[in-house]
């Protein structure tokens, strides 16, 4: 527990002294009749606790001063819930308390027991649950012995290959994720013909499914079955389209029922079918008959302490604008389905979930909110030292803590197999520290062990981010085959990101890279460790304002600024003196503010990268004062920048000289076919010859709109560099006029053409002559935007304009001796002053990251982490300790 608040407990204690203290007690065995109490040893048994909870609160409201109710061990069945409200409240000098009893085990359920099963056929047994207090609640959850039942399913569940085993593949056309699809619906599935089935019920039986891009999975029902064109219709729409080789299976069919652990409801019957794994009289069979099983609703100052909870429909544990509570040394479990929360905590302040531990869970295990945005207000609320694990067990965007508001904190924690994240948060002032995060991302891809967005511009600013060790985040995706480990970051800060301070933390084996800035702004990345990402080392990707994210999301970033930029609260706020709209640079691009210096980088794999940046301002954004080692091997980041001109002008024609006047100069060509006749000619100006091309934009055509002037074809080499070179003028004030190398390839005999063209590309012209130089790189084989065909290659002057006239002059294009690319990553800015040595850390073949005293990191500045301090530690309000970790993934789980 955080040290403020043992100060406020400690100091209720001692006040208790001054106040009555009434307890009471419950237990399996007992009765409402009596008083609540212990009997007297010896004494005949008239008298003892009660037997339910519900009596047990509303003895309790009728009481004043210090109250404390007193669990004995065993199973409560809360089959419609137990809430709290304002009149179950305590006080900060005489807090509510429900807890265990000395060491035993009480365990609330929210549902009931099924007994009375009879065989049926094949193993499989039946139940009456009409007359067991089932009938007319459809449960989609069944435990046996303390563990989560399949539903009847097709594919079967695969135990020995839990994440990359069971899975049905959806037939059709490959298409690319990420490129849309004229017509696509959101209700079509398209199966192989070996996987279509023949059901009596088909409308009971559901799609399981994660469609498209991997991120998150649907729940849906069928609606009909096509057998001749093998498509299945949902009657709902999945959040994305359903894509050829998108991962699904089917449940809910008696038809299916043909493993150990399946079952099936039969809702005319209401009778459980069900096929059990080990003898049934071996443990419990349970099923949820409420959402959540405890709700404190506006209600202060009341702690749970040493209890169980399991078996709901939705959640455990619900806080409801409830205030001063804390949760102690609780365990969690099975509870939540497709919608649903472990504990939940909503709008209210410093709620404190402590030494709990939380697992198997249908959705996300911890989600906290609360606190004001527009006057940064704390809500307060946290999660310490918790155990959590097995999340999303039916909802794969489900994570360990989700946090949301203001001011919320996360720390001390070990949190391990999720199938997304580990730590999602949003809003601002967050604090995430001393957690322990492993085999994150298990079953999805483009992922992270703690995740975040800026879409509104102000989220996630003034969150720290510090002192965590996090590993193995694997990802699993596909990639021409479904494999792990695969697109995923330690870090990953999305969509504008922005104002984080990301400090001490220890970033270790993730399948992409260690780090992600996404077009990040305003963020602070010092002091960190980061060794053996999968890819690359760390990346900041930035967009401009041509991006589409960029466009599409400019709405919704201006709206978040002009809401709080008048505010109090948010005038030192940093990075808020910029607004979006003020942001880009001139050549368009907006990834401003960030710097990433002292920290450590170390990896071995001779094929990874040291970082990948895109649309990087390097006199915008310090990365420098850093350390690198790759083993001693060069540091590789995939930059490309031109040298020393060493071959000589291959432009033909470079200063339009050869022609005649006011014609086509010699060699150049107009490639698209503008309005005005003579759009483009040789002219002097000057007394130099130029080419002219008036603005003739085409408002009718919606490609090849405007003037495009192009040179007769080259000769370029695959892998070499090139320096592009033109003085440009117009007789407007300010344009934008575009410089490149194209190739194209048209279509033909229905082999599909290639296009490539060099980038950057915008010449930003006034009315005074100006050069322009661009380096370009042609795509060797292997890399991105490389063709087999690629060998003549044209320049390419546009003049996209809606008015006046574009000069240029001058042209060069030159053979140059390319910089080696850590050369041409310190050309573009970055890393000056960082230093490629031998870190030294202790142990790292054990995972121990600590420097030795002789360490080259202490003389950049670096700090030691406190590693020690790192994960849950020993309490009393600890659930177990010490903590026997549940067996976790493998560090490759996945079938490759």
């Amino acid at each position: 527990m955080h040290p403020t608040h043992c100060l406020r407990f400690i100091l209720a204690f001692f006040a208790l002294g001054h106040l009555s203290a009434s307890e009471w007690f419950v237990a399996p065995s007992g009765d409402d009749k009596w008083s609540g109490k212990l009997p007297q040893a010896n004494a005949e048994k008239t008298d003892g606790p009660f037997a339910t909870l519900e009596h047990a609160r509303d003895t309790v409201r009728a009481e004043k001063g210090q109250r404390t109710v007193r669990l004995r061990g065993g199973i409560y069945s809360v089959p419609n819930g137990l809430v709290l409200e304002a009149q179950d409240s305590g006080t900060a000098e005489a807090p509510v308390l429900w807890e265990a009893f000395e060491k035993e085990q009480p365990v609330l359920i929210g549902g009931r027991p099924i007994t009375d099963w009879k065989p049926w056929k094949d193993g499989i047994l039946q139940a009456d649950v009409s007359v067991q207090g089932f009938k007319g609640i459809v449960f989609k959850q069944l435990l046996f012995n303390g563990n989560r039942q399949p539903l009847a399913r097709y594919p079967n569940f695969d135990p020995q290959n839990p994440y990359g085993g069971g899975w049905a593949y959806a037939g059709g056309e490959m298409w690319p994720p990420y490129t849309d699809k004229e017509g696509e619906d959101k209700h079509t599935l398209k199966v192989k013909t070996s996987d279509l089935r023949k059901w009596a019920r088909p409308e009971e039986v559901e799609v399981f499914i994660l469609p498209r891009f991997n991120w998150r999975n649907d729940i849906v029902p069928v609606k009909s079955i096509d057998a001749g064109t093998a498509t299945v219709t949902t009657a709902q729409d999945t959040t994305f389209a359903m894509r050829a080789n998108d991962r699904f299976f089917f449940q809910g069919a008696l038809e299916e029922l043909d493993a150990p652990g399946e079952w099936y409801l039969d809702r005319e019957a209401w009778t459980v079918y069900f096929k059990p794994p080990a003898p049934i009289e071996s443990g419990a069979v349970l099923a949820p008959t409420t959402r959540d099983i405890l709700t404190l609703n506006g209600t202060d100052y009341v702690t749970l302490r040493g209890l169980t909870f399991e078996c709901a429909a939705r959640s455990a544990i619900v806080l409801a604008k409830a205030n001063h509570c804390r949760i102690l040394g609780c365990t969690v479990r099975n509870v939540s389905g497709y919608l649903g929360t472990g504990i939940n905590v909503t709008e209210g302040t410093d709620n404190g979930i402590v030494g709990c531990d939380i697992h198997h869970i249908g959705g996300d295990a911890v989600a906290l909110s609360g606190g004001d945005r527009q006057t940064l207000t704390a809500a307060g609320n946290f999660v310490d030292n918790c155990y959590i694990h097995h999340v999303g067990v039916l909802y794969k965007q489900g994570v360990g803590v989700l946090l949301d508001g203001v001011g919320q904190r996360v720390s001390h924690c070990l949190i391990h197999d999720t199938p997304r994240f580990g730590i999602m948060f949003a809003g601002n002032n967050h604090v995430l520290e001393y957690n322990h995060l492993r085999h994150i991302a298990l079953e999805t891809q483009d992922v992270g062990a703690t995740y975040c967005r800026g879409l509104d511009w102000i989220s996630p600013r003034g969150t720290v981010i510090r002192y965590n060790y996090i590993h193995d985040v694997l990802g699993y995706g596909w990639n021409g085959k479904w494999i792990s480990p695969y697109f995923s970051w330690g870090i990953y800060l999305d969509d504008n990101s922005s104002g984080l301070d990301i400090f001490g933390n220890i970033v270790v084996r993730c399948g992409r890279a260690l780090i992600h800035g996404h077009n990040a702004h305003d963020c602070r990345v010092f002091n960190n460790i980061f060794v053996e990402g999968g890819e690359r080392q760390w990346e900041f990707n930035g967009w401009t304002v041509k991006h589409g994210f960029w466009v599409r999301t400019l709405p919704q970033m201006v709206q978040g600024y002009e809401s709080v930029a008048n505010l109090p609260a948010w005038k030192s706020v940093r990075g808020m003196d910029v607004p979006p709209l003020k942001i880009a640079d001139s050549e368009g691009r907006v990834m401003a503010g960030n710097i990433f210096t002292r920290n450590i980088i170390s990896w071995k794999n001779p094929e990874a990268n040291a970082l990948n940046v895109l649309s990087f301002n390097g006199t915008r954004n310090q990365f420098d004062y850093n350390l690198y080692w790759h083993g001693g091997l060069p540091l590789k980041t995939s930059l490309w920048m031109p040298g020393k001109v060493t071959g000589r002008n291959l432009a033909p024609n470079p200063n339009f000289a050869e022609g005649p006047l006011n014609k086509m100069p010699k060699d150049w060509n107009l490639q698209t076919k503008p309005k005005t006749d003579n759009a483009a000619r040789n002219v002097m100006d000057g007394g130099k010859h130029a080419l002219h091309i008036d603005a003739s934009f085409d408002h009718e055509k919606t490609s090849n709109n405007f003037p495009i002037v192009t040179s007769r074809d080259i000769e370029l080499k695959p892998g070499t560099s090139y320096r592009l070179h033109a003085r440009l003028r117009s007789d407007q004030a300010e344009a934008k006029a575009g410089l490149a190398v194209q190739f194209f390839l048209a279509p033909k005999d229905g082999q599909p053409g290639h296009y490539w063209l060099s980038s950057p590309s915008e010449a930003k012209v006034t009315n005074a002559w100006q050069d322009f130089e661009f380096a370009v790189r042609i795509p060797a084989k292997g890399e991105t935007g490389w063709h087999e065909s690629m060998k003549l290659f044209r320049i390419r002057i546009d003049w996209s304009a809606e008015q006046g006239v574009l000069f240029a002059t001058d042209l060069s294009l030159a053979e140059t001796a390319p910089l080696d690319e850590w050369q041409a990553w310190q050309a573009l800015g970055g890393d000056h002053h960082s230093v490629i040595v031998d870190p030294k850390f202790v142990a790292p073949e054990k995972d121990d990251y600590r420097l030795a005293p002789t360490s080259p990191a202490w003389p950049l500045g670096f700090k030691p982490i406190p590693t020690e301090k790192i994960g849950p530690y020993a309490s009393p309000d600890r659930a177990s300790w010490p903590i026997v970790e549940a067996e976790g993934a493998r560090e490759h789980p996945l079938p490759q």
